[in-house]
């Protein structure tokens, strides 16, 4: 990356650092954490400037432990943080016994302040129930999203990969942390750093806020209905020659009646309009991440005609399979006001470790090798 890129949407003399601290609950996820914190060091390093500072925040200052049992020295305690425009909660295994009141009546102060709140795998699950969700759209992992939802019902509970609602940003776990803070970096310096950064991760695609998490039908159905999990493995086993409906139900010893009611029932849509979604999901990942012509999409997904294609698929991803190769589309259901922070420019003593990563990264070929200005 010896060329030099332009941002010309972001004025270097608006240029400010955003602190983000990451509340660390015991056994949380490191590879969470690490998809976190890694678009931030590089955003200053191919920046060439501070624009971000993290700190590791423990309840007591003292080390904590990740799931793989690593343990993890954090730079201050609730009591001793620095001043924070964003505080994110990482969690991770058994996360509702992993924190306390104390930790709750700190998210709760930082609200009052306006600080930016948000969680990654399943730290969403600490922050709603401080009561700091209610209302909100919200991300966790897959396997928590069933508790999370029956625990707190005025938490709106999705399956996407990272949410931003206002002034929260809630997330998914592994490396969806990472699609998450490319989006806030887009946003505060241009499309321009978050591509290159991407470049540097050798990350071929950044996943917008529309993708979902893949959650296992097994786990949103239990084992309550192994023939509704039987034939939508027949589905995904056949996008490119649909199987029709009176087969598929033969194929499991159910009537059609009696497979349209369990569509219905556990899944809130009829077997036509799941088998659809099924295949569009699949066109959708082909035109992002192969180079097959949309004619070809078309064909392996399913359809019997292209302007048949096209229209199914505005229809349900809402805009064409063209738009949504190139990025030539917007994305009408962010308000990117609401992600303004406050961001203050003086420095702190806290961030010596920061201005040592960024030193450190001086004699790589990449530093500042996007230029903001």
């Amino acid at each position: 990356m010896d060329s030099q890129t332009n941002i010309s949407a972001v004025p270097t003399a608006s240029i400010k650092k955003s602190r983000i601290g990451f509340l660390l609950l015991s056994d949380y996820s490191m590879i969470a954490l690490a998809s976190a914190v890694e678009p931030l060091r590089m955003a200053n390093q191919l920046s060439g400037k501070e624009l971000y500072s993290w700190y590791l925040i423990s309840t007591d200052g003292n080390s904590v432990q990740a799931s793989d049992g690593m343990k993890v020295q954090v730079d201050a305690s609730i009591e001793n943080t620095p001043e924070i425009d964003t505080l994110i909660v990482a969690g991770g295994i058994n996360v509702s016994k992993k924190y306390s009141k104390t930790d709750i009546q700190w998210l709760k102060s930082l609200a009052a302040k306006n600080v930016v709140l948000g969680g990654i795998c399943t730290g969403a699950y600490l922050l709603a129930d401080a009561g700091l969700l209610d209302g909100y759209d919200c991300s966790a992992h897959w396997e928590y999203i069933a508790p999370l939802q029956e625990a707190f019902p005025k938490v709106k509970c999705n399956r996407r990969l990272f949410t931003h609602d206002r002034n929260r940003l809630t997330c998914s776990g592994g490396g969806a942390p990472m699609d998450m803070m490319l989006y806030i970096i887009a946003l505060q310096h241009g499309r321009a750093l978050c591509g290159a950064i991407s470049d540097m991760f050798v990350c071929d695609r950044v996943r917008s806020q529309g993708d979902q998490q893949k959650v296992p039908l097994r786990h949103l159905l239990s084992t309550a209905q192994p023939k509704l999990v039987e034939i939508v493995e027949l589905m995904e086993s056949n996008i490119e020659e649909p199987i029709e409906l009176d087969e598929l139900a033969s194929f499991v010893n159910v009537s059609r009646r009696q497979l349209e009611r369990l569509f219905h029932r556990y899944l809130n849509c009829t077997p036509s309009r799941y088998y659809l979604k099924l295949r569009l999901d699949r066109a959708r990942q082909l035109l992002k991440q192969t180079t097959l012509s949309i004619i070809e999409v078309s064909s392996a997904c399913g359809f019997v005609s292209t302007p048949h294609f096209s229209r199914c698929y505005r229809k349900h991803i809402g805009f064409s399979p063209r738009e949504d190769r190139t990025g030539m589309w917007t994305d009408t259901r962010l308000d990117l006001g609401t992600l303004e922070m406050d961001m203050k420019a003086a420095d702190l003593a806290g961030d010596t470790q920061v201005h040592q990563v960024l030193s450190a990264a001086r004699g790589e070929s990449s530093f500042a090798s996007v230029v903001l200005g």
